[in-house]
């Protein structure tokens, strides 16, 4: 497989506009993607900046699950669909990075550059359960981090690096977070992305500690405008999108098997 970036102009500047994107208190707000017809009804929406994927919607899609189960073939694949799909910037979901080690993370960051995407995101969680066995030693981290960074740099293209951190999401102090993220923006990454971060106060005191913040935006968690009021720099849906898609068909299904009304979607086309 060619891991070279092909010629294209304007994937380097795709990659700054997403950067500007990420503005603290404006957040760029992302409605994550699966495949190419789902990036295309986002992008197609007014005023919609950017593309994401999310590796859960992604693998769902497949029939497999989250936590590089996906054959990273398949995962070049699909980014080289969405990113064919839409003009938007699209950055991508690599999960640990599909890579045994900063070398292999950078051998996967370039053929996804090649693929088309200017953004990824790379996370320091190993496995499910809590506490710091659940997560990469930090400086390991901060090496695959530094091998993303370069290999970009080496491609010309300055990929967005969203480093997230399972810190919270493993029951581990906003102390740790703080920690990590430190790490891994002196070791290149763009924005912090802390999973876990699900209320006001740790939101605000992460963004006070590291700048620029992502987090995951939920039903149930602070609105969109509270968490741009606690000036993060990016909020993402993960697999929300497609499980809001998925569960307006199952509301079809179950219309349909008890001939009830028909909804109007059924006209839409992405």
């Amino acid at each position: 497989m060619n891991d070279t970036t092909p010629d294209d102009p304007t994937r380097p500047e795709k990659a700054e506009r997403l950067r500007d994107l990420h503005r603290p208190g404006d957040p760029l707000v992302l409605v994550n993607a699966w495949d190419a017809a789902s990036a295309r009804v986002v992008a197609a929406t007014p005023g919609a900046k950017a593309v994401a994927t999310a590796s859960h919607a992604v693998a769902a899609a497949y029939g497999v699950r989250d936590g590089e189960n996906l054959p990273f073939e398949e995962l070049e694949g699909v980014v080289r669909r969405v990113c064919g799909a839409v003009p938007l910037p699209v950055t991508v979901d690599m999960e640990r990075g599909y890579g045994a080690d900063a070398d292999g993370v950078a051998r996967s960051v370039r053929r996804l550059i090649a693929a088309g995407a200017v953004g990824c995101n790379i996370e320091d969680g190993l496995e499910e359960g809590g506490g710091a066995d659940a997560l990469r030693p930090v400086e390991e981290q901060a090496d695959r981090l530094r091998a993303a960074r370069a290999a970009a740099e080496a491609a010309g293209v300055p990929v967005v690096v969203n480093a997230r951190t399972d810190a919270l999401a493993h029951g581990l102090p906003a102390e740790e977070a703080v920690r990590r993220g430190r790490a891994y923006l002196e070791a290149g990454a763009d924005c912090v992305f802390a999973l876990g971060a699900s209320s006001v106060p740790v939101v605000e005191r992460l963004v006070a500690e590291l700048g620029a913040v992502s987090v995951l935006a939920a039903a149930d968690g602070p609105s969109l405008d509270e968490l741009a009021a606690a000036g993060v720099a990016r909020i993402s849906m993960g697999p929300g999108p497609m499980g809001a898609a998925y569960a307006a068909l199952r509301r079809l299904a179950d219309d349909a098997a008890n001939r009830r009304p028909l909804p109007a979607d059924l006209s839409y086309r992405p």
